[in-house]
């Protein structure tokens, strides 16, 4: 537990969640004001500007101004945003949800629907350690430069297309969207080569080599992304390894068939699937995005690293 929460940097998103991420904000800001908690808002208009103004108000942070943590009112991609100026800098992170997805805040039992009782467990000072990924891309995206921090699942391939497509969308609202960009994506190529190289692999000395043609391939530091979609089942916030999950080549019906078993947040195992886990993961394919809590990330070719106990969250 920490010391009492006397000041904190509220970060929320117009965009997020289609407007429940500012909702949030707000019902959080109230609950703060009320317990006495100091808050200074952040609301940028870019990525690379909210970026900045997070890293400026850790930047002046002293022992007697804080901020005690930084909180982010939105949604997964938000906290991907935000940990591009916090990884490393020693203060938790509090979320109060209020995006698409939220499947950070629901891994760590952080209430999805109720933003005051969020705004109480920030108030509350209980801490867990977390791990983080880290991505570095060969072609960064421009609105996330290489490398990219993130607390959840990476995309690569056909997972990347749709997340991307799904974020354009603005309808359907919620979970839904995933599912219906799928579809969607489905009318495209599927299966790539990929080449993928695993170091720091449990009971490995030496790299691991795979080559496999594969319509996606996602690397977790939590088992769920898009709203629930359990994608890496098995992965764990604070083992110091990533899990990777690689759905290899089959047909489009066998995929329409996987996808509404992902998207209800069902296990699956299927004989297209793959499952490694290592400390850091190389993927190359030609042509396939990759995306970072549902953020651009860039083009492969990329590497992966675990980052064991990189940051301070606030949890119930």
């Amino acid at each position: 537990m920490t010391d009492a929460i006397r000041s904190v940097v509220l970060v929320t998103n117009p965009l997020s969640g289609h407007g429940r991420g500012m909702a949030a904000g707000l019902a959080a800001r109230a609950r703060f004001a009320e317990r006495g908690v100091r808050v200074s808002e952040i609301c940028g208009a870019t990525v690379a500007e909210t970026v900045r103004l997070v890293r400026d108000s850790l930047t002046a942070r002293t022992a007697e101004t804080g901020p005690d943590a930084v909180v982010c009112a939105g949604g997964d991609g938000l906290v991907c945003i935000v940990l591009q100026a916090l990884a490393g800098a020693g203060v938790p992170l509090g979320m109060i949800p209020g995006g698409t997805g939220n499947d950070l805040a629901r891994e760590l039992g952080v209430p999805e629907h109720d933003p005051i009782a969020a705004a109480d467990v920030v108030l509350a000072g209980h801490e867990r350690t977390i791990d983080l990924g880290v991505v570095r891309t060969a072609e960064p995206s421009a609105e996330l430069p290489s490398p990219i921090h993130f607390a959840t699942v990476a995309g690569t391939g056909f997972d990347a297309r749709v997340t991307l497509r799904a974020n354009r969308m603005r309808y359907p609202k919620g979970r839904l969207r995933y599912p219906l960009a799928a579809l969607v994506e489905l009318a495209g190529g599927l299966a790539v080569p990929y080449r993928i190289e695993l170091r720091g692999v449990p009971g490995e000395s030496e790299p691991v080599s795979v080559e496999t043609e594969a319509i996606m391939v996602a690397v977790g530091n939590t088992c769920s992304y898009g709203g629930g979609m359990l994608v890496c089942p098995d992965a764990e916030l604070d083992d110091g390894l990533l899990d990777l999950t690689v759905v290899g080549a089959m047909s489009r019906r066998e995929m329409v068939r996987l996808l509404p078993a992902l998207s209800a947040g069902k296990r699956v195992d299927h004989p297209a699937l793959s499952r490694f886990r290592a400390a850091e993961i190389t993927l190359a394919a030609p042509s396939a995005p990759a995306t970072a809590d549902g953020e651009p990330a860039g083009m492969l070719p990329a590497t992966f690293r675990a980052l064991p106990g990189a940051q301070r969250v606030l949890v119930p």
